[in-house]
């Protein structure tokens, strides 16, 4: 299946493709406050179609991951890792995230 997504502005606009078998919740001091649903994804799956030069990025711990979100409106619509990406199910257009099977994660403790 074939979902867009991005921001609330619309500077970040995106499309990946899959099936979303379940999202990870993170309680981890970045993840918990924003309120991300991870759907985890292989970068080839995901196409740009707005990325904007400015598009913030956030690292701690380990900085493995890049926390993205849009400059403009503050929306944090995925995740960058080496070769994945962790799209916020929460930012898919035609997604009920209460309808999604959910596994939660303790980032907290790493």
């Amino acid at each position: 299946m074939l979902y867009r997504g991005g921001c609330k502005c619309g500077a970040v606009a995106f499309e990946v493709e899959g099936e979303i078998g379940e999202v990870i919740d993170c309680n981890c001091s970045v993840c918990k406050p924003k309120g991300y649903l991870h759907w985890f994804v292989p970068e080839a799956q995901v196409r740009m179609i707005r990325r904007p030069a400015e598009l913030g990025e956030f690292t701690f711990n380990k900085h493995a991951l890049r926390h993205r979100f849009c400059t403009t409106c503050g929306v944090s619509p995925f995740v960058e890792g080496p070769g994945t990406v962790a799209v916020n199910a929460r930012c898919l257009e035609g997604v009920d995230p209460g309808a999604l099977t959910v596994k939660p994660f303790d980032g907290a403790s790493l």
